[in-house]
């Protein structure tokens, strides 16, 4: 008996290979999916710490001095930012450091400037 794949014409012979290839690159995708997933389900696990509730900005020049104050989650805020407590931003808006006027974190805190 002939072996099936050997009878038919060469256009069957093409649509055949053709599926092999697709078989193949079918079960690629999957990998790279499957891959994706483990990839995110690892970020999940680490997730990052959450924002803090408060942070002081600091001016550029020497000994960097609080320039604004601002809820935690606050757009806009520069890269010399510092976390701080409730009690430290309550003092520094206590001392006249202004408050960002976009977060407004004085009517966050209860103290009015």
């Amino acid at each position: 008996m002939v072996p099936q794949h050997s009878v038919g014409s060469p256009r069957l012979d093409m649509l055949r290979f053709l599926e092999r290839v697709q078989v193949q690159d079918l079960q690629r995708t999957r990998d790279w999916i499957a891959t994706e997933e483990q990839l995110l389900a690892a970020q999940g696990e680490r997730r990052p710490a959450p924002p803090p509730e408060w942070l002081i900005e600091h001016g550029i020049r020497t000994g960097r001095p609080a320039v604004r104050v601002h809820v935690g989650g606050c757009w806009d805020t520069r890269t010399r930012c510092k976390p701080a407590s409730a009690d430290a931003a309550r003092r520094a808006l206590a001392e006249g450091i202004p408050a960002c006027l976009h977060c407004r974190p004085d009517t966050a805190l209860g103290v009015l400037e």
